[in-house]
């Protein structure tokens, strides 16, 4: 069975400078789902998010925008916008933990309110002809929250649903539940899509071996902590290339020139990069120490010679 790819959508890191850079440099991601649009009360799409969907800032990739919203107005708005812009579908995220979103009853926090995503999946399957997928945890409070809304989902004609297999409120914490997951298999009519934790090859056969009806797995945090994953499993191997830290430098270069290209001021970078090697130290041979070199350079000039200086150390030991 063949095995597709998906890059989950990470607010604040995977938009379309990252999404080039990493489709161009390592590859194996099918389809990137774009960061979620969310309208914060007004019917009016950000800057920020028109420049991520524009056709001509994704050329070669396959991209799905997401919305985020618990108000049927919104979604259709946002529905009438992609489709200007020449995109088929549409994916609603009912999986954000934060509590600045589930607090507000959208992301996680809805899933325990089925009749409040019936209203909203009737109005748009009533007045659009978007194709609608679903990007999901399990609940907020509880794994059974999932089952129930099942219950309304399953009268809708949905693409497939993405469940990270985590309860809202666990945020990033904790072990993935495989149990509950596995039981949402059997329980909805709609074709599933595993997200959560695949970290490594080994991980990601973990899954595979466990759920062999699955053949469509997101890849989130995974992704950016090693962003040679989804080539490797796509190859079945757990070889790295020769030239491994060549590579990762010149996709490192490239995003922190466009990014520092768009952010005002030494700070903004500063903080956007340090956001990503939170997660790329993870696949350095010292984490901690990695991310701890990073975090005290203040300037643009020590932070360039920080990253030159790990990646040699890397490439000495290879």
């Amino acid at each position: 069975m063949s095995v597709r790819l998906l890059s989950s959508p990470l607010q604040g890191f995977t938009d379309f400078r990252f999404r080039n850079a990493f489709n161009n440099h390592f590859g194996g991601i099918d389809t990137f789902y774009a960061p979620y649009i969310r309208m914060n009360g007004k019917l009016e799409i950000k800057k920020s998010y028109q420049r991520d969907l524009l056709p001509e800032n994704n050329i070669g990739l396959e991209v799905i925008p997401q919305i985020m919203t618990n108000d049927a107005e919104e979604f259709l708005f946002v529905v009438k916008y992609i489709q200007q812009l020449g995109y088929k579908e549409l994916n609603w995220n009912l999986g954000c933990p934060y509590p600045m979103v589930t607090n507000r009853g959208m992301g996680s926090g809805l899933i325990c309110e089925p009749q409040k995503i019936n209203h909203i999946l009737d109005c748009v399957h009533a007045e659009t002809d978007i194709v609608v997928s679903m990007k999901m945890r399990l609940g907020y409070e509880s794994p059974e929250e999932i089952l129930n809304t099942f219950q309304v989902l399953d009268t809708y004609p949905l693409k497939n649903i993405a469940i990270h297999a985590r309860i809202g409120k666990q945020l990033y914490k904790g072990g993935v539940n495989l149990e509950a997951f596995e039981n949402c298999i059997p329980n909805t009519k709609h074709k599933l899509y595993y997200n959560g934790d695949i970290t490594s090859v080994a991980k990601f056969k973990e899954m595979q071996d466990r759920f062999p009806s699955i053949d469509h797995f997101m890849i989130g945090r995974g992704l950016i902590s090693d962003p040679f994953l989804p080539s490797m499993i796509k190859n079945n191997s757990n070889e790295y290339p020769t030239n491994r830290w060549e590579i990762f430098s010149e996709f490192h270069d490239t995003i922190y020139q466009q990014y520092d290209e768009v952010l005002s001021g030494p700070v903004p970078i500063k903080m956007k990069m340090k956001g990503f090697w939170e997660y790329f130290s993870q696949s350095f041979s010292n984490p901690q120490k990695t991310f701890k070199k990073i975090k005290k350079a203040n300037n643009s000039k020590a932070y360039r010679k920080a990253v030159d200086e790990i990646l040699n150390k890397e490439s000495s030991t290879q």
